[in-house]
């Protein structure tokens, strides 16, 4: 009986890298909601179901929502090593540089082309080499996103200088 808490708070019980990610995770969400707060609203908006701040407020609450299941529910890992693996840095350095590349893009490919160049270049740094899964995982829902944001919210995205310049 007395074997039962060295148990279950042990280092290999609590420390997982599932749950690791769930705080890191969890810690961003936190930023990121202390963030939403500092949104300006328009004059008037205080009053309007949906605000600027809605969705990333929304966004904030599921993802501590997540954490928190992932908290709860990470398993230990089965071997568990106090050191640490070894950093990917080139792939480390290629998204940070594929971000850079993202940024630029925006301003003149616009959001369609950027992002879905981005998510195609992302995933292909990741190892996805199937052409079906590259282009169909990112240029269908990129427009189907874009879609949601200036159909169906009336959000203006900037559709990028070189078409702005025809």
């Amino acid at each position: 009986m007395s074997d039962l808490p060295t148990k279950f708070f042990s280092k290999e019980s609590l420390l997982s890298s599932d749950r690791l990610g769930a705080m890191i995770f969890m810690l961003a969400c936190l930023c990121y909601g202390y963030q939403t707060t500092l949104i300006p609203l328009f004059p008037g908006d205080e009053y309007e179901p949906f605000t600027a701040r809605t969705l990333p407020t929304l966004l904030t609450f599921i993802g501590i929502g997540l954490s928190l299941i992932l908290l709860v529910t990470g398993q230990p890992d089965k071997k568990l090593k106090c050191e640490t693996a070894p950093l990917n840095w080139k792939l480390l350095i290629g998204f940070l540089v594929l971000m850079a590349f993202y940024g630029i893009g925006l301003t003149y490919l616009g959001f369609v082309l950027a992002t879905s160049f981005f998510l195609l270049a992302g995933f292909y740094l990741l190892g996805e080499r199937r052409k079906s899964i590259l282009f169909g995982a990112s240029f269908p829902f990129v427009i189907a996103f874009f879609l949601l944001l200036t159909q169906g919210l009336d959000i203006y995205l900037e559709p990028g200088l070189i078409f702005t310049l025809w």
